[in-house]
């Protein structure tokens, strides 16, 4: 009986998907007739294929794929960068360099492609702070930062104000980096920079004005989509204990 209940509930689904996205006529002929065996097939014919060509699908393989072997990608670009020492080939293993952590060899790359008609390249120069950045060099940091925006006053990146604010911070200089957390909590396309500029407000003191900011993270953490509740959800956890600490002092 539960075989029986669970195939008719299969062939429901599968002569639903059918009929919904429009597949040829006899698939729901096929399903009826075969039972569980023309559910398997038209899973295996129609669906399958589907799956492996969405770019959800794409995206979940590729994100198991790293967790397994993290380094594998870098070994491939590494070996790709070997046949052809490209510029795009440095830039494309200096951000998975980034994105693993190895600050040491990104910065290095970096460094190698910001010469001739890329020396001031806005990007490459980002890429360069981060990897300074990673490696505790904030001093080079804000050289680089600053470099980048003298040569490039009109360029504009959420992450590389954040950078810069972060830079600020970790040389002492509060005061100039509230001043960049506070655009920022306007600006900035996500809660870390929101978190942080309450952090630096509660840290030098100025209690009432950080629990204003957690509080107007917890208004945005319940008005805002469920997408972006997920995508961060690490910073309004963070709000959330943060403040109550606040309260307890």
């Amino acid at each position: 009986m539960p075989f029986i209940v669970l195939s008719a509930i299969l062939q429901i689904a599968c002569i639903a998907h059918a009929v919904r996205t429009g597949r040829v006529q006899y698939w729901p002929i096929i399903i009826l007739i075969g039972s569980f065996v023309g559910c398997l097939a038209y899973f295996l014919v129609e669906i399958l294929p589907e799956m492996r060509n969405s770019r959800a699908t794409r995206r979940v393989v590729a994100n198991v794929a790293r967790a397994i072997d993290p380094e594998k990608r870098k070994r491939e670009i590494a070996a790709q960068l070997e046949v052809a020492d490209t510029v795009q080939n440095r830039i494309r293993l200096a951000e998975e360099c980034l994105q693993l952590g190895d600050y040491q060899n990104a910065r290095v790359l970096y460094e190698r492609c910001l010469s001739g008609p890329y020396a001031d390249d806005p990007s490459f120069l980002l890429g360069r702070a981060h990897a300074e950045s990673g490696l505790g060099l904030f001093a080079e940091t804000r050289a680089t930062l600053e470099h980048l925006i003298a040569r490039h006053p009109d360029y504009k990146s959420n992450d590389g104000h954040l950078l810069y604010a972060t830079t600020l911070e970790a040389l002492g200089e509060s005061a100039k980096a509230l001043d960049e957390y506070r655009v920022l909590e306007l600006s900035y396309p996500g809660e870390e920079a929101r978190l942080r500029y309450a952090r630096l407000l509660a840290k030098t003191g100025r209690l009432g004005e950080a629990r204003d900011v957690y509080q107007g993270i917890l208004k945005r953490e319940k008005t805002a989509p469920a997408y972006y509740r997920k995508k961060e959800r690490e910073f309004f956890e963070a709000a959330k204990r943060e403040i109550g600490a606040l309260g307890q002092g």
